[in-house]
């Protein structure tokens, strides 16, 4: 079905991602029947989680991305792509199943290997029993008295580690609390920033709209200066023209004046 989709180039790059995860996952499991010390059986799951951990980041990349892409896709091509997403999350929960079953059996083993240690000891108590119906009163007092004292020791490192629990779980406390109010100052100043951004926008629109208008009147009064020019260039070129009327201001053009030459016989008259 995944051969069969219309993904973009960054979906599919996604996809695959996701599809190599789940074969590693898949070997990994398949070595984990095979291992039969725990602590390599631990070390195992820590790195199957990672890679649980991996594909979970990777299906909601691929879920954005399907949807910023979800307008231009047609109708059937989301439902498939939808029905993918689906089917990883279903197989990735197959997996995370499938820990814990290994988690719980891992865990019951370390328990099985606490109990053998505890029945190991049990010869070692007897010999103390032993030993102690040996030993005289004084020694007796001597040997509790040590091991109380080794007892408020222990009482006292105990407590000195819930001190620094305290103190550090303050300290975090207060960490993530400075934290969130940094993340309110930043959140107001983004809103601040968008808003700004907003009226710079409405701004220039309202510039360009004033520096077209500008533009237009601009270009009417060139017109009109241009024909003027036309106007009296016709009027002086020709100045019988009776169907262009005179300019206001502008006096009409001087009569050419003609010279009379006058015969001889004129004269004589």
């Amino acid at each position: 079905m995944a051969t069969d989709l219309q993904m973009t180039p960054q979906l599919e790059q996604i996809h695959g991602e996701i599809r190599d995860n789940f074969r590693a996952l898949a070997n990994g499991f398949q070595k984990l029947d095979k291992i039969k010390d725990p602590n390599r059986q631990s070390k195992q799951l820590e790195e199957l989680t990672g890679r649980m951990r991996e594909c979970k980041r990777l299906i909601k990349e691929f879920d954005r991305e399907m949807k910023d892409e979800e307008r231009g896709n047609p109708p059937e091509v989301n439902k498939q792509l939808n029905d993918e997403k689906q089917s990883m999350v279903k197989e990735l929960n197959s997996y995370v199943a499938l820990r814990k079953t290994f988690m719980s059996s891992l865990g019951n083993k370390r328990l099985e290997l606490f109990d053998m240690g505890a029945g190991a000891s049990d010869p070692t108590a007897d010999d103390n029993v032993q030993v102690a119906s040996s030993m005289s009163n004084q020694e007796l007092i001597q040997a509790g008295n040590k091991t109380m004292d080794e007892t408020d020791q222990t009482i006292e490192r105990s407590k000195q580690v819930v001190a620094q629990t305290i103190e550090v779980g303050t300290q975090t406390a207060v960490t993530l609390k400075g934290q969130t109010d940094q993340m309110g100052r930043i959140v107001n100043e983004l809103d601040t920033i968008q808003f700004s951004i907003k009226k710079a926008s409405q701004l220039v629109k309202e510039i360009g709209r004033q520096v077209a208008t500008d533009k237009c009147i601009m270009f009417f009064l060139f017109l009109i200066v241009c024909g003027v020019i036309a106007i009296i260039i016709v009027k002086v070129v020709n100045p019988n023209n009776k169907s262009i009327r005179d300019i206001p201001g502008l006096a009409p053009p001087a009569p050419s004046r003609r010279l009379l030459y006058l015969k001889a016989s004129d004269y004589l008259e």
